[in-house]
């Protein structure tokens, strides 16, 4: 597969991976107004369950190039994940940044083991 490619495949996976994030943050944020950034907790929390199960599966290199890299790269937000923890610091809203933390990672590891385990199972 040419470079051009594989560059191609994550530069689409990207596009529908920010879209799904922008159209799910909008979404949460309006329908909900809690003290946690769900929507971010959200959208992190999917993507390392769904890119567990893309590298439990043993996906070919396209569709890892376009559905891990591309679209689960572009779909969580490491970056937004840490401003709000900064923004929750800043807030002194010590509880909050704790639990988001707590889940987010301890979460996070777990689903990707979970979604790793069940890629695996059934493929």
């Amino acid at each position: 597969m040419s470079f051009f490619i594989k560059v191609l495949l994550v530069g689409v996976g990207g596009f529908v991976g920010a879209g799904l994030r922008f159209a799910i943050s909008q979404f949460v944020n309006k329908k909900y107004s809690l003290n946690l950034p769900v929507a971010t907790l959200i959208v992190n929390l999917v993507g390392s369950f769904l890119l567990g199960f893309l590298i439990g599966s043993e996906v070919t290199e396209p569709i890892y190039l376009l559905c891990g890299v591309g679209l689960m790269g572009s779909f969580t937000t490491f970056s937004t994940f840490k401003l709000e923890g900064i923004q929750l610091h800043i807030k002194k809203r010590w509880k909050v940044l704790i639990l988001y933390n707590v889940v987010s990672y301890g979460g996070g590891i777990l689903l990707a083991f979970i979604g790793f385990g069940i890629g695996q199972f059934y493929f």
